[in-house]
Order: C-alpha cells, then sequence, then structure tokens
C-alpha cells in the first residue's frame, strides 16, 4: 500500500469514529429535547434503577451486541447514560471483553481451517502479515491495535481466534486497549443525560487526544504498520 494510500485511509477510519461520536451526542441531545430518553427501550426497562439485575442485563446484552459486530463504542455510550461514568465504563468494558471473547473462541472452534487455507492461498499476502504481528507479540500488538482510531473490532477478534493467537494476552491487550476510548464514550453517554457541559467538552477532548495518540501508534508500531498493509 502507498504512503498516500494509507493515509487516506487512516483519515477515513478516523471519519468514520468521529461521525459516530457526532452521532450519538446529537440524537441523545435530540431526544432529550423532544421530552424523550436518549436510551433505548431495553436500556430504560432493564437497566436504569433495577440494581444488579440491571447489571447484569447491561454486560449480557452488550457482550452479544459486541460479538455480533455492533460498535462497541455505543455500549460504553449507553453505560454511562444508565450507570454513570464509573460504573458505566466498568460494565461496558466487561461487556466488551466478553463480546471479544465469544467471537474469538467462536472463531478459534469454527473458523481456524478456513483461516489456514485463506492464509497459504490468495489472501494470504493480505492476512498473514497481522497473523504474524499478533502471533509474535500478542499483548503488545493487541493492545497498540485497539488504541488506533482505525480497524475493525470485530474483524481483529475473528483473525486472532482463527489464527490461534494466545487468549488471555490477547484479552488482557484488548482490555486496556478499549479503556480510553470506552471512558471517552461513557462521558458524553452521561452528559446527555444530565445535561453536563463539562462531560461533554471533556469527552471530546479526549476523544481528540485519543485519536492522535492512536495516529502515532499506526505510523510508528509494527503492528499499525501490518494493519496498514493488511488494508
Amino acid at each position: 500500500m502507498t504512503t498516500q494510500a494509507a493515509s487516506g485511509r487512516r483519515r477515513a477510519a478516523l471519519l468514520k469514529l468521529s461521525i459516530l461520536a457526532a452521532g450519538l451526542v446529537l440524537a441523545g441531545l435530540l431526544l432529550r429535547e423532544v421530552g424523550l430518553a436518549p436510551g433505548t427501550g431495553w436500556v430504560d426497562r432493564w437497566v436504569l434503577g433495577q440494581g444488579l439485575l440491571g447489571d447484569l442485563v447491561f454486560v449480557a446484552v452488550g457482550a452479544a451486541a459486541t460479538a455480533a459486530g455492533a460498535p462497541r463504542q455505543g455500549v460504553a455510550f449507553l453505560g454511562g447514560y444508565a450507570l454513570g461514568v464509573v460504573e458505566g465504563t466498568a460494565l461496558a468494558l466487561a461487556a466488551q471483553v466478553l463480546g471479544c471473547a465469544v467471537s474469538y473462541l467462536w472463531a478459534r472452534a469454527i473458523g481456524r481451517g478456513w483461516a489456514e487455507r485463506r492464509l497459504a492461498g490468495r489472501f494470504g499476502h493480505r492476512l498473514r502479515p497481522l497473523r504474524d504481528v499478533l502471533a509474535g507479540s500478542p499483548f503488545n500488538a493487541t493492545l497498540a491495535l485497539r488504541l488506533l482510531p482505525v480497524g475493525n473490532n470485530l474483524a481483529l477478534n475473528l483473525l486472532a481466534g482463527m489464527a490461534g493467537v494466545s487468549l488471555l494476552p490477547f484479552l488482557a491487550g484488548s482490555a486496556i486497549g478499549y479503556l480510553p476510548q470506552t471512558i471517552v464514550f461513557a462521558l458524553l453517554g452521561k452528559g446527555i443525560r444530565v445535561d453536563g457541559a463539562w462531560q461533554l467538552g471533556l469527552g471530546i477532548g479526549l476523544f481528540a487526544v485519543s485519536a492522535v495518540i492512536g495516529l502515532m501508534l499506526l505510523r510508528r508500531h509494527q503492528a499499525g504498520r501490518a494493519l496498514d498493509e493488511d488494508g
């Protein structure tokens, strides 16, 4: 991939993430102005004010959504809205890691043979560099990739599972790498609910900082270069 194409791909991915953040905030503000809750029906019915049962429902539904490919940032946003920044971040992170493990284990059990055939065939030159980086340094590479403002959460889970990357380092790197954006989107969700201008401002500021750090990692880390080659 040329440098110009890689740069364009990074900008496009960052733009998508920015649109997601702006869309969540604007939708929440609009719904609040017309008197509707900024959550979805299941959050209002099963999570808000439900104590431990609500926490368990949130983690279960959030994990299922993440495992199926829903944006993990949306889970964090709803966590902040329903549970506050601290508890919402903690439970959203638990849901994200559980969903990561589910999609990883599914791919490892079902799709490993498929991955091996593709790595030996015409898709090998695209997948093998990223697979090799993950296999060689599962924690560090996963952490770097999760911090990047590019890439696909579900695709990385499936690739790691199909390639047989060590599970515990992969999950640990994912959990730490998920944390910055989880805090950011929980702040945005909390700010929507309580009309908290400072939460919204802090969330947007942290989002910008995390995006800059992610782009720097993408340029410098071996995992980021492999991701560009895969793209």
